[in-house]
């Protein structure tokens, strides 16, 4: 069998074709840039060279179709004809309190797609697109939408729920739906299997964390708490998101700044963070250079980051009543030796060891705590495109 899996966002497309039965990546890329006239798609060869194609795409449907041919394009493709594609797996953020599992799309799906785009503006209507894309393009191919929100549908109500009069979540369904579901998903099932372990009785903490970052606690299989809340803005620090903000200063702020709410939306989702704090960039990689070089605002960013981390770690290992095992994931978790190292140090009084040297990986699972450590901290890179393409093959069979 083989699964398309397309994460659209409002001017990109993301994709990958797995063969399932080896679970084989065949072909993926991206297009990026939709509606500018610089637009291109970026094909990555079986041989790891990348090939960019231009061309202007000013909706997603033609940048759809652009991917379609490449993949049974004689010189690059790598399948005789679409009808090879058994189904087509979409990312779709937010499935509010309606979606608790991934489900097949059918017209009715797509409506409460649209009645949850209120909550994610920027994302369901993207999403949206790439499903009624594909509708166009291969008519006759089960498609499936995979929610970022599902996997923390299983957090009890003290943990979901926001201290506002009742009625805000009776009307308007305010609460903290979580995001990163995918990848938290896969990552506390992998690593029990990289574990030898089950997940039953595990109490895990998963670190997300890039440019958006998140933690969740997972016990016994199941998101229990996590740090996003009814959109992704709250919790960690991020490149260039906020996070955890006192409400009393985002009124401040506006009345000083004379901010608009889309305004001030505006500035903490894509002007703070560390790239709003270190004046500097939103990449660890530049703000590493940075602190290289001298720069404290780029250090104070740094610890920050790191800080925040470990608050949440210690908040979830209380919840859970302890932590079996911290898995760190992510651009920042797989490749970023010195803070994981930084907020590994942090936990010691949970009896957390890092082993320095087992630190010292990148984008590979392994355990880098040691031996003696009462928790075991592991490596584990996500794979939210193969989870999607298993959901859309469970639910196509």
């Amino acid at each position: 069998m083989k699964i398309l899996v397309l994460n659209c966002g409002s001017s990109s497309i993301k994709y990958k074709l797995f063969e399932m039965q080896t679970r084989q990546v065949l072909a993926q890329g991206g297009v990026e840039k939709i509606g500018l006239p610089d637009a291109f798609l970026q094909v990555k060869l079986s041989n790891g060279d990348k090939v960019k194609f231009e061309k202007a795409m000013p909706e997603h449907t033609i940048g759809i179709q652009l991917i379609l041919d490449k993949l049974v394009d004689p010189e690059i493709g790598c399948i005789k004809s679409l009808n090879e594609i058994n189904a087509v797996g979409h990312r779709v953020v937010h499935g509010g309190e309606k979606f608790n599992k991934s489900v097949l799309i059918t017209p009715e799906v797509k409506q409460m797609i649209i009645q949850c785009s209120e909550l994610a503006p920027l994302h369901n209507p993207a999403n949206l697109k790439g499903i009624e894309a594909i509708e166009k393009s291969l008519p006759n191919v089960p498609q499936v939408a995979v929610f970022d929100t599902a996997f923390h549908q299983t957090m009890p109500d003290e943990a979901y729920m926001y201290a506002l009069p009742y009625e805000m979540y009776e009307k308007y369904a305010i609460r903290r739906y979580g995001f990163h579901g995918t990848s938290h998903r896969y990552v506390s099932a992998r690593v029990c299997e990289f574990l030898g372990v089950k997940a039953e009785g595990k109490r895990i903490i998963t670190a997300h964390i890039g440019n958006g970052g998140s933690c969740t606690a997972v016990l016994d299989g199941k998101s229990v708490d996590t740090s996003m809340g009814l959109t992704p803005l709250e919790g960690l620090m991020m490149g260039t998101r906020a996070g955890d903000l006192d409400l009393g200063a985002a009124t401040y702020i506006m009345d000083k700044e004379h901010l608009s709410t889309a305004e001030f939306s505006n500035l903490v989702n894509k002007k703070s963070g560390l790239f709003g704090v270190s004046g500097v960039s939103s990449d660890c990689r530049d703000i590493t250079d940075a602190i290289e070089a001298g720069n404290q605002r780029a250090d104070l960013a740094r610890r920050m980051f790191i800080y925040r981390v470990k608050k949440y770690i210690g908040a979830y290992a209380a919840a859970m009543n302890g932590v079996d095992i911290i898995v760190f994931t992510g651009g920042i978790g797989e490749n970023d030796a010195y803070i994981r190292g930084e907020i590994a140090k942090g936990m010691s009084y949970l009896g957390a060891e890092l082993d320095e040297q087992a630190n010292h990986v990148r984008g590979e699972e392994a355990i880098i705590s040691t031996k003696n450590s009462n928790v075991i901290m592991c490596v584990i890179p996500t794979d939210e495109e193969l989870m999607i393409a298993l959901d859309s093959e469970a639910l196509v069979k």
